[in-house]
């Protein structure tokens, strides 16, 4: 069984050689890069990374930039699983990075079990959608709503056929919302759904992919009709649909 390949973008030697003997103790591969311009060449040249453990503060670019331009190469190297690394106290800046496509992020400082707690979470949902994928099979049926077409064995979302481009996480919020259609449910609700925890004091990860997920799926922004929000609730997906 070969072994998942990681690649930390981070240029504290210390904090990225801690990361790299503890997750190789679980069978992880890891490489690092000490700045973004390197860690996107290595993305480039190696087709079988299968996350990027990427810092927000970095010497020659931001994070946030580094983010950007994974999401703008060629799929399936856009697609690759993002965790970003961000100073603690600073809520804006997770705000942009899951804006510009990461899939989560952990603020310094942090537990080293945290952070393979959130790696094995992003890896099982990409496992999943490559399993299904390879299957071709649909053991689900796929949930339709309206124009709406979620397909979980697949794990893509479709309006009228085209295919919105949504994260594997965007995807799991959403798919925690359609089943459960008509009903009410807290932010805290969703991430325990999804994550297996409750949102931290002034986490707005939520509200964050709830936009990304609306900008998907929505014909109008202003005039939601398949997500709605329940003020001071949380979120309630639509049964009705056009």
């Amino acid at each position: 069984m070969s072994m998942e390949q990681v690649l930390i973008i981070e240029d504290d030697q210390r904090l990225a050689q801690m990361v790299c003997d503890y997750l190789r103790q679980f069978g992880y591969s890891l490489e690092h890069a000490p700045n973004g311009a390197s860690g996107l060449r290595q993305i480039e040249k190696n087709d079988h990374l299968k996350l990027v453990i990427l810092d927000l503060m970095l010497p020659d670019m931001d994070g946030l930039e580094v983010c950007r331009q994974i999401r703008q190469l060629p799929s399936p190297t856009s697609a690759l699983s993002i965790l970003m690394l961000t100073a603690k106290g600073d809520p804006m800046d997770r705000v942009v990075g899951l804006e510009l496509g990461a899939d989560d992020y952990l603020a310094k400082p942090f537990e080293p079990r945290e952070l393979l707690a959130r790696m094995r979470a992003i890896l099982r949902r990409q496992s999943s959608t490559h399993e299904n994928k390879q299957n071709g099979k649909n053991l689900l049926p796929a949930l339709q709503f309206g124009r709406l077409e979620i397909d979980r064995d697949s794990r893509t979302v479709s309006v009228s056929g085209k295919v919105c481009d949504l994260t594997s996480y965007q995807f799991d919020l959403l798919l925690v919302l359609a089943e459960r259609a008509g009903r009410v449910l807290s932010r805290d609700q969703i991430m325990s759904a999804v994550r297996g925890r409750e949102l931290e004091a002034f986490d707005r990860s939520i509200d964050v992919h709830m936009g990304r997920i609306r900008a998907a799926i929505e014909e109008d922004l202003k005039a939601p009709k398949r997500i709605l929000t329940v003020r001071g609730v949380g979120y309630v997906f639509a049964k009705q649909q056009d």
